[in-house]
């Protein structure tokens, strides 16, 4: 008897831990934000204007790169639209100084990893596969990888852990692609390092 409530009782305080750990690392476990020179709400370009993402990342689909617009691209629209919001005079400054926007890269492979946006966009792989929710975000954010916070959080269902861009995670993605999709992702080692 004295065995099952030692059982029980350690079951109790392993839950506690758990979720202790969970609700502790609740804001280390959310995507962290790059700090950019104008903050550009994804959200509202996606979900109100319906915007495509290869509107503005229009080399994804014929390069190794997603790229992002030129200055003239976002002024295009914003000449009009939202002119007097400071963003977009931050926006207008850069584009009246002819200077590129200077983005901090948020999602990067390895340098010993080739990775084509290409070859994924004509396979119909929907941005959000390996960026996720990106239309919901209002500034993009990556925290990629497996952490203890992260399993423990998608394990409760509070907020589901973002892909983690790791060799196991694409590999896996090719082969239920190859699986379930008819699709004939490669699985040889050459095809990512070479």
């Amino acid at each position: 008897m004295a065995a099952k409530a030692g059982v029980g009782v350690l079951g109790v305080v392993l839950l506690a831990v758990l979720l202790f750990l969970s609700v502790s690392s609740w804001t280390t476990a959310a995507a962290k934000s790059s700090p950019q020179p104008i903050n550009f709400p994804h959200n509202v370009h996606v979900q109100q204007y319906k915007m495509d993402c290869q509107y503005c990342h229009a080399d994804a689909r014929r390069s190794d790169y997603a790229g992002l617009p030129s200055v003239t691209r976002c002024m295009g629209c914003h000449r009009i639209t939202a002119a007097d919001r400071p963003e977009i005079k931050k926006l207008a400054d850069y584009f009246a100084k002819k200077e590129s926007i200077p983005w901090t890269r948020v999602f990067k492979v390895p340098e010993f990893v080739y990775f084509t946006h290409k070859a994924h966009v004509r396979a119909h792989l929907r941005c959000q596969t390996c960026h996720g929710p990106v239309e919901t975000m209002t500034t993009v954010d990556a925290t990629t990888g497996p952490t203890l916070a992260n399993d423990l959080l998608n394990l409760v269902g509070m907020r589901p852990a973002p892909p983690p861009l790791t060799m196991g995670w694409c590999v896996e993605c090719h082969r239920a692609e190859n699986a379930t999709a008819g699709r004939h992702a490669p699985m040889d080692c050459v095809t990512c390092h070479h």
